[in-house]
């Protein structure tokens, strides 16, 4: 059954909070929201078991991250063909079991799979492609590009604006 968040109780409230900052407690969230302790642990406890709230994570700028700094991402458009009675799901299914993949998205547009991998090397990304999801059935095409540089994800700014681009004012 999907919930739509909107004609919750202050459920919307609560979640964009913990969008902002997944950190705060039960006692900030009571005290910004004017509901008990005990509310806001039960709304919370709903959106976990209804499953709007799927994990609660920290978000790592892989550029400082030494375990990730050197990793290759890559973003690959998949054309595909849908399979009888499950469409593109059973074959999405077998690519998101992949440990490389780490988002997988269904789109409108000229292909049918978005898919983000995460590698230790050029080659790994490649052979990765080549081997496993070229040859799936049901994969018509594939279209690999690398991310160079990410600037901002999920509304987070992954840059720091050091310089001042102010024009310098003559007397």
């Amino acid at each position: 059954m999907f919930t739509e968040v909107k004609t919750m109780d202050g459920k919307e409230e609560i979640l964009d909070l913990l969008r902002e900052n997944a950190r705060l407690s039960v006692e900030d969230i009571s005290a910004m929201t004017k509901k008990s302790a005990d509310e806001v642990k039960a709304i919370i406890k709903g959106l976990e078991d209804e499953g709007i709230i799927l994990k609660y994570a920290a978000i790592v700028n892989p550029e400082k991250d030494i375990n990730t700094k050197d990793k290759v991402r890559a973003e690959i458009e998949i054309q595909c063909q849908p399979e009888r009675e499950h469409g593109f799901d059973a074959l999405a299914e077998r690519i998101y079991r992949f440990p490389q993949v780490k988002s997988l998205y269904l789109m409108s547009g000229g292909y049918d799979l978005k898919v983000v991998i995460e590698g230790d090397d050029l080659r790994e990304v490649a052979l990765f492609v080549a081997q496993k999801l070229s040859t799936l059935e049901g994969v018509r095409s594939t279209k690999t590009h690398f991310l160079l540089k990410t600037y901002k994800e999920n509304d987070v700014l992954y840059v720091e604006d050091e310089s001042d681009r102010r024009e310098g004012v003559m007397a």
